[in-house]
C-alpha cells in the first residue's frame, strides 16, 4: 500500500474521545462513522466510562462519512446519556449529516419512561398500564364512531344518486361472502346441528323425552346459534378478507391514486362490500338454519329412532310465530358490524405487512366480540318484549 494511501486511510479511521473542559465533559467523534467500522465503533463506546449527572457535549464537528449505522450508534449513545441523567448538547453536525440523524431519531422514537415512585412502581405502572389501554380503546371506539357517520353520509349520497352505486363491484362481493361460504358455513351448521341434539338427548333420555330433543334444536339453531355461528365464520373469513384487501392497497397506495382520480375510497371500496354482506348474511343464515336442523334430524332418525316424519310434526309443534324471525332479524345488525369494522381496520393499516396482518387480526377479535355483545343485547331486548 503506498504512503498516500495508507494516510487517507488513516485520516478516514473512526475517532472517539472522552474529555473533561470548563466543567463539562467532551465526548469527540470523528472520521468515518460507517457500516464498515460499526463492530469497532460499537465494541470502543461499550468501553467508555460515561458519566452521570452533568452536562455532555457531543463534538461531531470531525465527522468526515456518516450512514444509518453510524448514526444509529451516535443515536444510541445519546439516549444511553440521558438515561444517566445527563444534558446533552449535540454540536457541529455537518449540515449534510443532520437530516440522516433527525430523520433516523424520528423514526425510532420512544415512548417517553414514567419514573418510577419509590414503594410502589409496580402499583404506579399497572395503572399507567390500565391508563393506556383506556385511552387506546377510547381512541379506537370514537374513530368507528366517526368511521360510521361517514359510511352513513356516503350511502345517503348513493340514495339521492343510485347510479352511482357499481353493482358489478356488490355482485362480485356477493359471490365471494355469499356464495363462496355456503359450504364452510353448510358443513359447520350441520356438525352443530349433530352435537346439540347428541348432548341435548343423552340429558333428556335420563326423564324418558328424547322427543323434546326436536324442541332444543329448533330454539337453539333458529333463535341463537345459526346466527350466531354464521356471523362468527363471516367475521373470521370475510370480515379479515376486507382488512388484508384494504390494508394491501393501502401499503402499495391505491387508497392515494383513488383520491388523486377524484374517486371516494368509502363509495369505492367499503359501500360495496356493506351492501353484499347486508344481503348475504341473512340468506346465510337461513341456510345454516336449515343445515343445522337437517344435522339434528340425522343423529335423531339414526340415535333417538325419531323418523323424519315425526320430526317434522314436533318441529312445527316447537316452533311459535317468531322463533324464525328472531334470528333473521339480528343478521343484518351482524352484518353491518363485520363490515364495518373490517373495512375500518384496513383503513388503519400503516405502510408495512406487518401492520396488515396485526390489524387483520385485530378487525376478527373486534367484530366477533361486538357481535356476540350485540346479540347478548337483543336476548335482553327480546326477553323484555317477551318475543
Amino acid at each position: 500500500m503506498s504512503t498516500k494511501l495508507k494516510a487517507a486511510v488513516a485520516a478516514d479511521a473512526p475517532r472517539l474521545s472522552l474529555t473533561e473542559k470548563d466543567g463539562a465533559s467532551f465526548l469527540c467523534a470523528g472520521g468515518a462513522w460507517t457500516v464498515n467500522v460499526a463492530a469497532e465503533l460499537d465494541g470502543r463506546l461499550s468501553r467508555l466510562s460515561l458519566p452521570s449527572g452533568e452536562s455532555v457535549v457531543l463534538d461531531l464537528s470531525a465527522i468526515d462519512s456518516l450512514d444509518t449505522a453510524g448514526a444509529w450508534l451516535l443515536l444510541r449513545t445519546e439516549r444511553a446519556l440521558l438515561r444517566r441523567g445527563n444534558r446533552v448538547e449535540t454540536r457541529g453536525l455537518s449540515p449534510v449529516f443532520a437530516p440522516l440523524l433527525a430523520q433516523l431519531r424520528a423514526a425510532s422514537a420512544q415512548a417517553p419512561v414514567l419514573p418510577e415512585r419509590e414503594g410502589a412502581p409496580a402499583v404506579a405502572a399497572f395503572l399507567a398500564r390500565i391508563g393506556e389501554m383506556t385511552l387506546a380503546l377510547l381512541g379506537r371506539g370514537l374513530g368507528m364512531i366517526g368511521f360510521l357517520g361517514l359510511v352513513a353520509a356516503t350511502g345517503l349520497s348513493l340514495l339521492r344518486h343510485p347510479r352511482r352505486l357499481r353493482l358489478t363491484a356488490t355482485i362480485a362481493q356477493m359471490e365471494q361472502t355469499g356464495v363462496n361460504a355456503l359450504p364452510i358455513v353448510g358443513l359447520l351448521s350441520f356438525l352443530i346441528g349433530i352435537v346439540i341434539a347428541y348432548q341435548g338427548s343423552d340429558q333428556l333420555r335420563r326423564f324418558g323425552a328424547e322427543i323434546y330433543t326436536v324442541n332444543l334444536l329448533a330454539v337453539g339453531i333458529l333463535r341463537e346459534l345459526g346466527v350466531l355461528m354464521t356471523a362468527i365464520i363471516i367475521a373470521g373469513r370475510s370480515g379479515s378478507a376486507f382488512t388484508a384487501q384494504i390494508g394491501t392497497m393501502r401499503v402499495t397506495q391505491e387508497i392515494d391514486a383513488l383520491h388523486t382520480i377524484g374517486l371516494d375510497p368509502i363509495e369505492v371500496l367499503v359501500m360495496p362490500r356493506l351492501l353484499a354482506l347486508f344481503v348475504t348474511l341473512p340468506l346465510l343464515t337461513l341456510f345454516a338454519d336449515f343445515m343445522g336442523l337437517l344435522g339434528g334430524s340425522f343423529l335423531s332418525a339414526i340415535a333417538l329412532g325419531i323418523p323424519a316424519q315425526e320430526f317434522m310434526s314436533q318441529l312445527r309443534l316447537a316452533l311459535s310465530p317468531w322463533t324464525l324471525w328472531i334470528g333473521l332479524i339480528k343478521a343484518p345488525f351482524f352484518a353491518v358490524i363485520i363490515a364495518l369494522i373490517g373495512c375500518y381496520e384496513g383503513f388503519q393499516v400503516s405502510r408495512s405487512a406487518e401492520s396488515v396482518g396485526r390489524l387483520t387480526t385485530l378487525s376478527v377479535v373486534e367484530a366477533i366480540f361486538l357481535v356476540i355483545v350485540l346479540d347478548a343485547a337483543f336476548s335482553v331486548l327480546f326477553a323484555v318484549l317477551k318475543i
